[in-house]
């Protein structure tokens, strides 16, 4: 990717690339919904990444070619970046202004992007692209940021130009993420704790069911809202900071739906450190019940699953862990996208074949799956 991806620069403005730089999208093995709640989330980056190959251009004129949609933004960034199509285009948009706001002087650029993480899968395309957008800036800038600048200046592009109200997970895994290690995230103080995951007999294994429901951009919004109800009805700061005891006190001012967004975060946020704990420990077992009870309430009580996804953690659980799985969940916003498993590394082969025919039996479509190792952040290349 990387050598194709810096032949098409030279293809298309008749020199090669200048700089070179690649982040990745990340997996989330647990914590669900809870980052924009100042909650615990367990992501990992995965072995998919954006390129970008760069050089500069004309003063003020910005180019960028996608090869994953075959389109060309052309804008210029004078007197401010600002929104436009095509629609990714916004992504990096939205990086640019934030270099412009921190009163850094940028000149025009030429982009080549090219990206292996899949889109609308729930790894964090989005992210990806605004980190590699923000490592490219670095090299034109001459300055390195602060990596939580890097990674909250990215969350506001997605913010601001793409107009989704995420959360911190997304960015701060691209950034700050280490081989071989998941990272325990802290979202309300923005600490890491870096979860050593060596063992060569598990693997995690990423199923997409390339499914993408058109309901889920307005439903996290939607939940987003709900969950600031109950904190109201709680009197709490955010669900960080309630207890299954205050929201079983708190019962008769919460409405039913909000009082079950709320009762998903908190539990979700016990299963999490839970999950970092048993993972530390090699504790394989607790965190395959960890991860089905995750799903569980993410389905029950956040209802962001979908058949898709509920028949992939079925057919998991069918398989079992005598024949390889551990545990299994689905994972990102919700709606379709990916499920996430850890399974024996021995048994990889054999558990890709069932899943695959299972699901593809049971939904009628076929999924696309592929193993991933813990993989580090954002970097240059060249």
């Amino acid at each position: 990717m990387v050598k194709h991806c810096g032949g098409l620069f030279a293809r298309c403005f008749g020199q090669a690339p200048r700089w070179m730089v690649a982040a990745p999208g990340r997996v989330n093995l647990i914590g669900e919904h809870t980052d924009y709640n100042d909650g615990f989330v367990l992501p990992m980056a995965i072995e998919r990444y954006t390129v970008i190959a760069g050089d500069r251009a004309a003063e003020g004129e910005v180019t960028l070619h996608s090869l994953t949609t075959g389109e060309t933004a052309r804008f210029n960034l004078r007197p401010k970046a600002e929104r436009g199509e095509p629609a990714w285009s916004n992504y990096v948009r939205g990086v640019i202004a934030g270099f412009q706001n921190a009163k850094y002087k940028l000149q025009g650029f030429n982009a080549v992007i090219d990206s292996t993480v899949p889109f609308g899968g729930g790894l964090s395309s989005s992210a990806a692209l605004e980190v590699a957008a923000a490592s490219l800036l670095e090299l034109m800038v001459g300055e390195a940021l602060d990596p939580i600048e890097k990674a909250l200046l990215c969350q506001k592009a997605e913010h601001d130009f793409a107009g989704v109200p995420c959360g911190i997970m997304d960015q701060f895994t691209s950034v700050l993420a280490r081989q071989n290690h998941a990272l325990l995230l802290d979202c309300r103080s923005r600490t890491t704790t870096t979860i050593p995951m060596t063992d060569p007999t598990i693997t995690v294994l990423i199923i997409n069911t390339n499914v993408r429901h058109k309901l889920a951009d307005g439903e996290y919004a939607k939940r987003r809202a709900q969950c600031g109800i109950a904190a109201q009805a709680m009197k709490v700061p955010s669900l960080r900071d309630a207890t299954k005891g205050i929201l079983s006190s708190s019962r008769s001012r919460i409405e039913p739906i909000p009082f079950r967004r709320a009762r998903h975060v908190i539990t979700e946020n016990e299963r999490t450190r839970q999950a970092a704990r048993a993972i530390r420990n090699a504790d394989w077992p607790r965190v395959g019940e960890l991860m089905y009870a995750s799903h569980a309430s993410l389905r029950e009580d956040y209802e962001v699953s979908c058949p898709e996804l509920d028949a992939v953690v079925e057919i998991a659980q069918s398989i079992g862990e005598n024949e390889g799985v551990i545990g299994c969940r689905m994972t990102g916003a919700g709606f379709g996208g990916c499920a996430v498993s850890l399974v024996k590394t021995e048994a990889v082969p054999f558990i890709t074949r069932k899943i695959s025919e299972l699901y593809e039996r049971k939904i009628g479509t076929q999924a696309t799956i592929f193993s991933s190792r813990p993989a580090a952040g954002a970097r240059v290349l060249s």
